[in-house]
């Protein structure tokens, strides 16, 4: 997690520390004294949570407890200093001949980044008012260089310069970016922003890259840049982007120390306050609602869809085995023409209700729904279907919260203990998070089917849901690595907004059967999609250096 200066200045307990040694750590300070701190912090801000941690760990629970603490220890301000003590060295190839050109706007400590970068071999120039363009004549550009566009105060990681080399020396791409953190006034790295893959949905709505990355163009949308004057650093990106070629790549390692960056609240504010999807022809959806009596759920469901601002839709209602004299004569009740009721009496298997409501559908678009979901926005399928429609598109999940407005889903990451688990959960729609990416729009791995849309088409393609594997768990996250493995990527829409009053209506698998059951569909999930091999990055939209046992984005303290 993000932590400003501010969060470590007032701790109590880490102040103590920041008197000695450039990192704030005094000589004789350790990870293991580093880390009781930062439990110290961790138990004073949440007491109960820590506790109730501390006694799984005791019974014997290890990952239940340790996805608590590595969430509780990821927030403390503690969290980077215990990853910096083992922070993993960058790869380095000094023997690789690609000509780098740093460009640093001038301001306070530019020379010593001029300094660095020219030991290291690049050339190097200080950017001053207007002086862009005369510096464009001074670029050797027939070794086809790499440009590096710097801001004023920014200072490189001791090898930064070779491990763009190495990385450049073997691609085709255009961009290559790293990850930064923030630098304070005593040299002191906090706030770190440790980047996903390439994110193009993201990137629409938050440059993470400008300021940490290298590009690949010539002099002449050099010049263009130049003469725009100010931003000239964002129009190079954006002209490396234009470019034909392969995608941006990520170093997955920290090389840049900023003193700012832009700010992703305001981001995050402008998508969910005032940035509009476009408006485009919607065809005929076919919401897919699963259900077993608890009329009061249902009819809340329904009576959203009711409300729903969409122009054509229909809605299948598979009801598997309803036996509640109220909800069967409450189905039988409701306009055929719009509403159609799909028996299906057998086991409890979600993927096999889907895919039986799927084959009899007549929407071009599907919509996978939970009978225990809420509508309280009338726009919500219509913000959903206009992304499902775009080419690179597969499925597409909404922001679900908790009925006490808490965040339930923020599209899904793979290998979070093991298996795969909500992002952002818990946080609140206006909390920071990390790097607001739980209130932008952006591309995951995948997505919830409680509230799922998908082009019938491609829910056919792939085969639909995998009811031998997956029949109640996890099938949504095969579906959409699926789909995914296609070409069509998962999308998280936060601009559909519902609540979700969780497994409510078949409630929680604590026994036996049950939980044997999911026991075989997590040992399915790690074999077809390597979500239990800790020793790879799984999941391309999160990072290797943020914990595998924590959906907040918590930085790795001592995993």
């Amino acid at each position: 997690m993000a932590l400003s200066q501010d969060d470590e200045a007032a701790n109590d307990y880490g102040t103590a520390f920041h008197s000695k040694g450039r990192q704030g750590l005094p000589q004789a300070m350790n990870g293991f004294g580093l880390k009781i701190i930062a439990h110290l912090n961790a138990a004073r801000r949440d007491p109960a949570a820590w506790l109730a941690a501390a006694w799984w760990y005791i019974l014997g629970k290890r990952l239940r407890a340790r996805t608590r603490f590595a969430a509780m220890l990821g927030a403390t301000p503690q969290a980077y200093r215990l990853w910096l003590l083992d922070e993993p060295a960058p790869p380095v190839d000094r023997s690789a001949s690609v000509q780098i050109v740093v460009l640093l706007e001038a301001g306070e400590g530019d020379s010593n980044t001029v300094q660095c970068a020219m030991e290291q071999g690049a050339c190097a120039y200080a950017i001053r008012d207007g002086s862009l363009n005369d510096v464009v004549n001074c670029i050797d550009w027939s070794g086809d260089p790499w440009i590096m566009p710097l801001r004023a105060g920014d200072r490189l990681h001791a090898n930064a310069i070779s491990v763009y080399r190495r990385a450049a020396s073997t691609t085709c791409a255009t961009v290559l970016y790293a990850d930064d953190d923030l630098m304070d006034r005593h040299g002191r790295r906090h706030s770190p922003h440790f980047k996903p893959s390439w994110n193009a949905e993201l990137h629409c709505h938050f440059d993470y890259l400008t300021g940490a990355c290298m590009v690949r163009v010539d002099a002449a949308e050099t010049s263009r840049a130049a003469e725009a004057g100010a931003g000239w650093a964002e129009r190079l990106l954006a002209a490396a982007l234009a470019s034909p070629g392969a995608l941006p790549e990520r170093i997955p390692h920290v090389l840049h120390h900023r003193q700012e960056r832009k700010d992703a609240v305001d981001h995050g504010r402008l998508v969910s306050e005032s940035a509009a999807l476009p408006k485009v022809p919607v065809p005929k959806v076919t919401v897919i609602v699963p259900t077993r009596n608890r009329l009061d759920l249902l009819s809340t469901c329904i009576g959203g869809l009711e409300r729903t601002d969409y122009p054509d839709f229909e809605v299948v209602i598979v009801d598997n085995g309803s036996d509640d004299p109220a909800t069967l004569e409450w189905l039988a009740g409701l306009d055929s023409r719009r509403f159609r009721v799909l028996r299906d009496d057998g086991a409890f298997n979600f993927s096999r209700l889907n895919n039986r409501a799927a084959q009899i559908a007549e929407g071009e678009v599907l919509c996978l729904l939970n009978n225990d979901i809420e509508i309280v926005d009338p726009g919500w399928l219509t913000a959903m279907v206009q992304q499902a429609l775009r080419p690179e598109v597969g499925a597409v999940g909404a922001q679900l919260l908790y009925p006490d407005g808490r965040i339930q889903h923020a599209g899904v990451v793979l290998g979070i203990c093991g298996g795969a688990a909500h992002a952002h959960r818990f946080l609140r729609p206006d909390d920071l998070g990390y790097f607001r990416r739980h209130a932008l729009p952006q591309f995951v791995s995948a997505v919830t089917a409680a509230c799922l849309v998908v082009r019938r088409s491609r829910f056919e393609a792939v085969g639909g849901l995998d009811e031998e594997r997956f029949a109640v768990a996890f099938n949504d996250v095969d579906f959409c690595m699926r789909l995914n493995a296609r070409g069509w990527q998962s999308l998280y829409e936060p601009r559909a907004r519902l609540i979700h009053h969780e497994s409510v209506s078949r409630g929680f698998d604590r026994d036996p059967e049950g939980a044997a059951r999911f026991a075989a569909e997590l040992e399915a999930l790690k074999a077809l999609w390597g979500t239990g091999d800790f020793t790879k990055d799984v999941d391309p939209f999160h990072h290797p250096q943020l914990s595998r046992y924590s959906e907040l984005f918590s930085v790795r303290a001592g995993d």
